[in-house]
């Protein structure tokens, strides 16, 4: 088993082990966009439709795993929508030649429009939902946001990736250093819940049933905010009414504390720094060459200056406020 390129993962392979759990595909195998694991959808002798998710090995391991399913399970209970995991013999994490894989049903929709103020309504009532069911517990295993993985960790991956030029290496580094020690002294979270803690657009369906949280595969533990800032989008005024939709609906479920929204810019530099350690760190995967080939370029790396420079400039404006009530 090669823990970065999934070599294993034959066509053959993958339907050894979705029929070891008795689910016998009936036709090909379509692979859907994901990078992080690997995943597919078939449908089975059974007439539905489903999607099976090999876990990357080393990642998460069984106990991280189970614990999200256990989640998403109290969210289901809870009748906030989420996809499940199938659960067959009382499991829902299996196991074939040393890879863990996950069935889930087929789930077909709609994007969400992140422009769409009735849709972002909709959108906050739910992670108030969400995040109510969430405040039950903490997780046992699975980690927490923070500074050490997001930060420090990505700029060793980045270092050691060798995929910064020498021409631009001095300039990336020292205002990615910048940026870091900024948001080392202004990430601070005293209370923290589990998060979906990737909701953006791409884990958002609208189904026939309505609004479907997909993909919990990067719950954590950190701050509430966290599940609402990647929703903001446009200018400071445009991403004020945003954000004031979806916390005012949010607090017809459960309260949220405004003292969370100076983390915006944090969590956002955090979020930019972790994508590309991700993305180093990941690049022996043949995978990612083949599809990120831009991130080898010096053009990306000469982008990534501005934006880290435009990223330290909003880590010095005041935080976002809502809308004072009349």
């Amino acid at each position: 088993m090669n823990q970065f390129s999934f070599t294993d993962l034959t066509p053959d392979f993958i339907l050894d082990a979705i029929e070891s759990i008795g689910i016998y595909p009936e036709s090909g195998l379509l692979p859907l966009n994901s990078y992080e694991n690997r995943v597919y959808q078939f449908k089975a002798e059974d007439g539905l439709r489903y999607v099976v998710k090999f876990y990357r090995p080393q990642r998460w391991d069984r106990y991280e795993i189970e614990e999200e399913h256990e989640f998403t399970f109290e969210l289901a209970n809870a009748e906030v929508p989420a996809v499940a995991p199938i659960i067959k013999d009382g499991k829902s994490l299996f196991e074939y030649k040393g890879y863990l894989f996950t069935l889930f049903p087929s789930v077909g929709g709609r994007i969400f429009e992140v422009d769409n103020l009735e849709q972002l309504e909709v959108l906050g009532r739910f992670i108030g939902r969400l995040h109510q069911t969430a405040k039950a517990k903490p997780f046992q295993h699975r980690r927490e946001i923070n500074i050490q993985e997001y930060l420090i960790d990505a700029k060793q991956h980045l270092i050691q990736s060798g995929l910064i030029s020498r021409s631009l290496e001095t300039a990336f580094m020292t205002i990615l250093d910048q940026v870091i020690e900024r948001v080392k002294n202004s990430y601070n979270t005293i209370n923290t819940i589990r998060l979906h803690g990737d909701c953006h657009a791409g884990n958002i369906l609208w189904t026939q049933q309505g609004l479907m949280f997909v993909d919990l595969d990067d719950s954590r533990m950190g701050p509430a905010i966290q599940d609402l800032w990647m929703m903001l989008s446009g200018d400071r005024q445009e991403q004020i009414l945003q954000l004031d939709t979806m916390v005012g609906a949010y607090e017809e479920f459960c309260d949220f504390d405004h003292n969370e929204l100076i983390l915006i810019e944090p969590l956002r530099a955090m979020r930019m720094i972790h994508y590309m350690g991700w993305l180093a760190k990941r690049w022996q995967d043949p995978a990612f060459p083949r599809n990120f080939s831009w991130f080898a370029e010096d053009k990306y790396w000469e982008q990534q200056i501005l934006a880290l420079k435009e990223q330290l400039s909003a880590l010095d404006e005041p935080p976002l406020s809502l809308l004072p009530n009349f």
